[in-house]
């Protein structure tokens, strides 16, 4: 297929993540860990343009240090791109600009966002018209994150977090986030936990791993304070074992009000759930005047979509 790009540059934005709950398994042999989460979209975005090119390119600017962002073959977003030209037989390329606003491993899933919207401003560039499903086959051999980067919403993820329910909520969910300025590995993150649980004070997974039913009772319920007594990451122990200053923001929000707080994902961003959006705004106001960047976002919101 060498069809004709029905429009010179296509805009995508995508948006970050936060687990709400993550439940993770032991090891298996191939060295992955299957998991149970609730995933939620959040109103913190990653903007992709794609515009054509002979060659495959990126840039990536934005309002978060990208510094420690590849921008060759690396990148997920560029990944995504080609395995989107080798599916329709493209004969050309793409450039990519890239402008980042989700922390940079900073477990909200900011490269995976980018590679949905890379994706889906591909499948538009290139009038491809590959379709929700084909587009989430794709997705899923890009990495566990980036199928729910295209569907967006909330979702119950399991397998390796890339097998996606929708999960429904009522309303929405406040809350304030606390990005870091040195990011996590996912991998060592992982790694690590692993070496905990060899411990005997470190509970191992007895089972499958599920995600709680009173975290989607909650969310059916549209109610903060009950999710706040559900919220859950099997990944925290590691994260503060490895960043153990993030100890004290996170003690510092959860007694200016928070509902709850925790590490997102691998880390080291925190995430702290708000009673509504002036309780957030409060402490957003708090941390902020102890000297750290917190930003208020709120969630559910859409997936990846073209501007």
């Amino acid at each position: 297929m060498t069809s004709a790009a029905v429009a010179d540059r296509v805009h995508v934005r995508a948006p970050g993540k936060l687990n709400l709950f993550f439940e993770v398994g032991d090891a298996q042999d191939d060295g992955y860990h299957e998991v149970a989460s609730a995933y939620q979209a959040v109103s913190l975005y990653e903007d992709v343009w794609a515009q054509a090119s002979d060659e495959f390119t990126v840039s990536i600017s934005g309002t978060v240090d990208v510094s420690g962002v590849p921008a060759d073959d690396r990148n997920l977003a560029l990944r995504a791109a080609r395995l989107v030209a080798q599916k329709i037989g493209h004969a050309g390329g793409v450039h990519l600009d890239i402008v980042k606003h989700v922390p940079v491993a900073g477990g909200m899933g900011g490269g995976s966002a980018d590679a949905a919207a890379a994706l889906l401003a591909c499948d538009a560039l290139w009038a491809a018209e590959l379709g929700t499903a084909q587009l989430h086959q794709l997705a899923a051999r890009l990495g566990a994150d980036v199928p729910f980067a295209l569907m967006g919403g909330t979702a119950v993820g399991t397998g390796r977090g890339d097998e996606l329910s929708p999960a429904l909520v009522k309303g929405r969910f406040d809350w304030v986030i606390v990005p870091s300025s040195a990011g996590l590995s996912t991998p060592e993150v992982y790694a690590h936990l692993d070496a905990l649980r060899t411990r005997p004070d470190i509970v191992s997974a007895a089972r499958a791993p599920v995600v709680h039913p009173g975290v989607l009772q909650a969310l059916r319920a549209g109610d903060p304070v009950v999710l706040a007594e559900h919220v859950r990451n099997d990944l925290q122990a590691a994260a503060l074992s490895l960043r153990p200053d993030l100890r004290d923001a996170l003690e510092l929000g959860e007694q200016a009000g928070a509902l709850a707080g925790m590490v997102s994902g691998s880390g080291p961003t925190l995430a702290f759930l708000a009673g509504d959006s002036e309780s957030a705004l409060e402490l957003q106001v708090v941390l902020s005047a102890a000297g750290y960047q917190a930003l208020h976002v709120h969630g559910p919101v859409h997936g990846a979509r073209l501007l």
